[in-house]
């Protein structure tokens, strides 16, 4: 596999992936276990809207490297077919890229990045009060 030469697409296919399980793994660890819980609170950090915010937030604060931003750039461009009903077009490229952007640190063995970036962005989502009889 050519890192350099996989399209946008597969690499938001793939980071769509490893950032839902990262969000996955942080909402366990918290505590929550219901699956109603569990979902409602996963689309504050995997809805096509949050993660064109993360990258927002990314580029706003320069913390992104041009070879980053470069990958990022390949994933919003990527032709994708179809864009959700309830999701504006620029949002939704906008995530691809970022998912984009998940997909190529996973696969260049980026680990440390990778969790340099969650941290940074994971505290940017307020999740309120644990409802009661979530454990």
């Amino acid at each position: 596999m050519q890192l350099k030469e996989m399209n946008g697409s597969a690499l938001a296919y793939l980071g769509d992936a490893v950032w839902s399980l990262l969000v996955r793994e942080y909402l366990l660890s918290l505590g929550y276990s219901r699956a109603a819980d569990l979902q409602k609170l996963s689309v504050r950090f995997v809805s096509a809207k949050a993660q064109a915010q993360f990258y927002t937030r990314l580029h706003e604060e320069a913390a992104l490297s041009e070879q980053e931003e470069e990958i990022f750039r390949r994933g919003r461009n990527a032709k994708t077919g179809v864009v959700p009903k309830n999701t504006e077009v620029q949002t939704y490229r906008i995530s691809t890229g970022f998912e984009a952007l998940i997909g190529w640190w996973y696969l260049d063995g980026q680990q440390q990045r990778l969790q340099q970036i969650w941290h940074q962005l994971r505290e940017q989502v307020s999740l309120g009060k644990m409802p009661s009889g979530t454990h």
